[in-house]
């Protein structure tokens, strides 16, 4: 089965998570196959990427399952710097990119939906940054990030609360774009009259985007804050944490 999952629909580039047993988590095979679609779509002709998850799932973070065998500081960056690139390039992804959130979006997985362009949802979803939880913070970027998406306070509120949102409430709080009822509603009611049909043209609108991202040094800081996590992650506090979750 594959791990993730590519359609071309209707000028559309569909990604679309496939692991559903373990709510679509990330391991290393999914962050591989990311990058290269990241690196091998950026021309294509489809007008914008659109990413989701499969059977009722967004994405619950990293699986812990395989990355509880990292302890120390060095041993986690390695693998937090990967995907870090890897959403850093999905937010520098020259087309719009969207996340529809079909279901739990967690941990790592709301940082893959911030690095999206847009983030909509379905009514039944719940999401949030809940790695505090973990006793570790943010450890793909995912702070600097939603700190370009938000204000402030949102943003902070989201991130030191460590609390799950419902779909009605990301919305309130600005971090979802809109709600509906099923993936086919939101491309009869929103994604099909989005965009221009000239890819040309949003490539050059988003160009714009990411030059302000690059001109505030926004690949950087997301390193810095992920070597603030692999700091964190090698605590007994985290280590702690992972054990009674992989009990549950």
């Amino acid at each position: 089965m594959k791990k993730v999952i590519v359609q071309r629909k209707n000028g559309f580039l569909w990604v679309r998570l496939n692991r559903p047993a373990c709510r679509n988590a990330i391991d290393y095979d999914v962050m591989h196959v990311l990058e290269e679609i990241l690196e091998t779509e950026r021309n294509g002709e489809e007008r914008a990427l659109i990413i989701t998850g499969s059977e009722s799932s967004f994405c619950a973070g990293g699986d812990l399952r395989v990355f509880h065998a990292l302890k120390t500081e060095a041993q986690a960056y390695e693998m937090l710097a990967k995907m870090g690139r890897v959403l850093y390039k999905l937010m520098t992804f020259p087309k719009p990119t969207i996340a529809f959130i079909n279901g739990i979006a967690i941990g790592g997985g709301c940082e893959i939906a911030t690095a999206c362009d847009y983030r909509f949802a379905v009514p039944e979803a719940k999401l949030g940054f809940v790695q505090g939880d973990l006793a570790i913070t943010t450890g793909w970027g995912g702070a600097s990030m939603l700190l370009e998406k938000l204000p402030y306070d949102k943003a902070m509120q989201m991130l030191w609360s460590a609390r799950r949102y419902t779909a009605k409430e990301a919305e309130t709080i600005g971090f979802l774009n809109g709600v509906f009822q099923s993936e086919s509603s939101f491309c009869t009611e929103w994604l099909q009259d989005a965009f221009v049909q000239h890819a040309e043209v949003l490539t050059a609108y988003k160009r714009v985007a990411i030059r302000k991202w690059q001109a505030s040094n926004l690949a950087e800081r997301m390193q810095q804050e992920i070597r603030e996590c692999a700091v964190l992650w090698e605590g007994e506090s985290h280590h702690c944490a992972v054990a009674t979750f992989l009990k549950k």
